[in-house]
């Protein structure tokens, strides 16, 4: 988007947005704000037609579709070729390897379907070429090794097919690492972090200028995937366990570890991330679970669930989506806060994980995107700070890693 169209839709959509409007931090230097930062987020998901309803915004629209990207004044996309959990047996990677190319085809057509608007970029640089152009920059990212199994050379496919950034974990333990949440008869740890194969791709994804993306990971794989990686690394969607204790948030020991490696955690808009479930939302668990025979005391929305036949448990599932408080848009920005404080405003940015749960009130789709940067004026960051929290800090780190694969040719040559 040219900054004045873009301002100018940023207007519109400061008027259309939820209400959270503070004195302070009025709309015209939200506006102004917005539009002269690269606002990137660094992850979200893509709905196919086989995607459960509950992960569409109203049961029907995707959060990071074009209109919601303009609206929001979202300059670049980091859109996911994710698979969750599953089998590991050959068929279960057939099935996940269908799934991922069918995520990567529609990224593909995604950022080939008006190129006047929208571009796919392939580095840090096409990432300002075509924000500077006004269009939407989007990046590849891929998520979950269970998809390639132990095939390692699917990394250079992938590469070839213009990912970026590589994940090695969703939810469950697969060929390459360790998962923060393993899946049940999971032992906690089955590698001890990475798995050998793990630490052959890192090095790998270090030579060819991948950034990997430490989010989903156990606390002994991020911590070994720190240490062996060349460049920094990202945790594209994450929160800080220290707020609320998730396994899916990292402690302050993770943070520190990323942080000294030069790299940058993300937030995350995602309710049971952000706010233990008040009184009124457990009430309502409870008696969702007890009408599918689930015990009504849990530590997690999901135990036993696993156990009922497929049908059954997508409809609690269905049933649980909404059943939450959503946290607010200033629970999010809490975690922007304790992070930036506890490892430096330069090492935290936004990866919305929209269209795989996330969402909450005030910032529920990429359109909400200018309240973020409401927010965070009203807390007193300053505009370069937004900047760099929006997209700089990441493509910071994103140029790193590509660095990392230049300065291996460098050495090559050498010898």
């Amino acid at each position: 988007m040219t900054r004045t169209w873009k301002a100018a839709l940023l207007a519109g959509a400061l008027l259309i947005a939820p209400a959270v409007t503070h004195a302070d931090a009025g709309d015209d230097e939200a506006v102004a704000v917005h539009d002269r930062v690269l606002v990137l987020d660094s992850h979200a998901d893509v709905l196919l037609p086989s995607t459960p309803k509950r992960y569409y915004l109203d049961g029907r629209n995707s959060r990071v579709d074009f209109p919601r990207l303009e609206q929001g004044g979202v300059d670049a996309i980091v859109l996911a070729v994710a698979v969750g959990p599953g089998p590991r047996d050959a068929a279960g990677v057939a099935a996940a390897r269908r799934e991922a190319d069918e995520k990567l085809a529609r990224i593909k057509a995604f950022a080939a379907s008006d190129p006047a608007r929208v571009g796919l970029a392939r580095s840090a640089a096409d990432v300002e070429r075509l924000s500077r152009e006004g269009k939407v920059a989007v990046l590849v990212a891929f998520q979950n090794a269970r998809s390639i199994g132990k095939d390692i050379a699917q990394i250079d496919r992938l590469y070839s097919d213009g990912v970026r950034i590589f994940a090695f974990d969703h939810a469950g333990h697969n060929d390459f690492a360790d998962s923060s949440r393993p899946q049940p008869g999971e032992p906690v740890a089955e590698h001890r972090g990475l798995s050998p194969l793990g630490r052959q791709a890192v090095a790998k994804l270090n030579d060819l200028g991948v950034l990997i993306d430490v989010s989903q990971l156990s606390t002994d794989a991020l911590l070994q995937t720190v240490t062996l990686s060349r460049a920094p690394v990202a945790a594209t969607h994450s929160a800080a366990r220290a707020l609320v204790d998730n396994g899916r948030n990292l402690d302050d020991a993770e943070l520190d570890a990323i942080r000294a490696k030069g790299g940058v955690v993300q937030v995350t808009p995602f309710t049971s991330y952000l706010t233990l479930p008040d009184q009124a939302s457990r009430d309502r668990i409870s008696a969702i679970r007890a009408s599918y025979g689930l015990p009504a005391d849990y530590a997690s929305t999901y135990d036993g669930s696993e156990a009922l036949p497929e049908a059954q448990r997508s409809a609690y599932l269905d049933a649980l989506s909404g059943a939450r408080t959503k946290a607010s848009l200033s629970d999010f920005v809490d975690h922007i806060d304790y992070i930036a404080k506890r490892i430096g405003w330069q090492h935290v940015g936004i990866g919305s994980d929209f269209d795989h749960g996330a969402g909450v009130a005030g910032f529920d789709s990429a359109a909400d995107a200018p309240n973020v940067t409401r927010e965070l004026l009203r807390r007193g960051y300053s505009e370069d700070q937004i900047a760099a929290i929006w997209g700089g800090n990441f493509l910071r780190a994103l140029r790193a890693a590509e660095g990392a694969k230049k300065r291996q040719i460098q050495v090559y040559r050498l010898r």
